[in-house]
Order: C-alpha cells, then sequence, then structure tokens
C-alpha cells in the first residue's frame, strides 16, 4: 500500500469515527434531527467516492485519484478523445446505486439537510411526504430489512431520527469494508 493510500484510508477512518463520536453524543436525535442526517450523508459521501475508487481498476489511476484528494483537487478522468473531465456526484451515487440498491435515496434525502432546503421545516411539514413514492418505498424497504423498521408507511422524522444510529453503523460498516479493499489494492468483485 502506497504512503498517500494508507494516508487517505486513515482521513476516511477519522471522518467516520468523528461521525460516530457526534451521532453518538446527540442525546436525543429527534431534537437534532437536521445535523444527525447530514452526518449521515456525510458518511455516505465517504462510501460512494470509496467504491467509486474500487471501481477504477487501473492501481496507478486509482492512486492519482487519492492523491488528487490529499492535494484537494477535483478528481478527473481521461475521456474517449483524450480530454479530461471532473467525476461528478451523480455519476459515484449511480454505481453505488447499482451495487447497494439503495444509496441514491439516502444520498437525496440526505442532502435536503445538507443544503437549506424545506426539508429543515420538519417541525411544520414531514420532509419524508416530499419524496416519490418509489424513493419512500427504497427507503423503507432498505430501513425494514436491515434495521427492523420503522412499521408504518409514513414515519414522522422523530421515528426515522430513531434509526439514524443503526442506518450510520450501516454504512461505516460497508465503507470499513470497502477501505480494507482499497488497501489490498482490490476492486470491486474481489473478495477477500
Amino acid at each position: 500500500m502506497s504512503k498517500n493510500t494508507e494516508a487517505f484510508c486513515d482521513m476516511i477512518r477519522n471522518r467516520s469515527n468523528e461521525n460516530r463520536k457526534a451521532i453518538q453524543s446527540f442525546h436525543t436525535l429527534q431534537e437534532v434531527i437536521s445535523p444527525a442526517f447530514s452526518i449521515l450523508r456525510q458518511e455516505l459521501d465517504s462510501m460512494i467516492r470509496v467504491i467509486y475508487l474500487l471501481s477504477v481498476t487501473d492501481i496507478a489511476q486509482r492512486r492519482r485519484l487519492i492523491d488528487s484528494t490529499l492535494q484537494s483537487k477535483k478528481w478527473k478522468v481521461r475521456t474517449a478523445n483524450g480530454s479530461w473531465r471532473d467525476v461528478t456526484d451523480r455519476e459515484m451515487v449511480d454505481l453505488s446505486q447499482r451495487l447497494q440498491g439503495w444509496t441514491q435515496s439516502v444520498y437525496k434525502f440526505g442532502c435536503a439537510f445538507i443544503h437549506l432546503s424545506d426539508f429543515h421545516n420538519h417541525l411544520g411539514q414531514n420532509p419524508f411526504d416530499s419524496l416519490k413514492e418509489s424513493e419512500r418505498e427504497d427507503i423503507l424497504s432498505q430501513m425494514r430489512n436491515y434495521h427492523g423498521g420503522p412499521l408504518r408507511d409514513n414515519p414522522d422524522m422523530a421515528e426515522l431520527a430513531s434509526y439514524v444510529p443503526k442506518v450510520f453503523e450501516k454504512i461505516a460498516s460497508n465503507l470499513e469494508y470497502y477501505l480494507k479493499q482499497i488497501e489490498q489494492d482490490k476492486g470491486l468483485d474481489e473478495d477477500e
């Protein structure tokens, strides 16, 4: 493993550990819904970036992207005509969505709490209501499958917030698995 790959993985783990401490420090998540979902979205951001790196089979190119992160540069990839283009969040989310099946809905939901939006009016209206039915179904299916709830088809934010620690731990454990793959110069389809 290169020194920069090690530094990158340490950086991601440090972010994840800080996010975990923040989630655990909230005594009642219902009182800090927006920050809790923002932290969840940060963890997901780390995971989609690591998944994208794992999709890069050329280890030299993967390391170039890692170096770009450590140098505060945007990730760029070469196009078919030889020019460079930015790697977008959209393509990273789409890749993760194909692998995980839930990433896009959770990412979109979390983004609404990162950026000022009507979701911050969660005391006056339920942001879950503003999602497309397919997005609500994706989130509910995933939460029920992995976290045992919520039971209602239209949960309020307090009920959703009660699952944030479990959802966080699921994302964090996936992230750790993928980081180990990065450290071993493995790809997405390679088992340990």
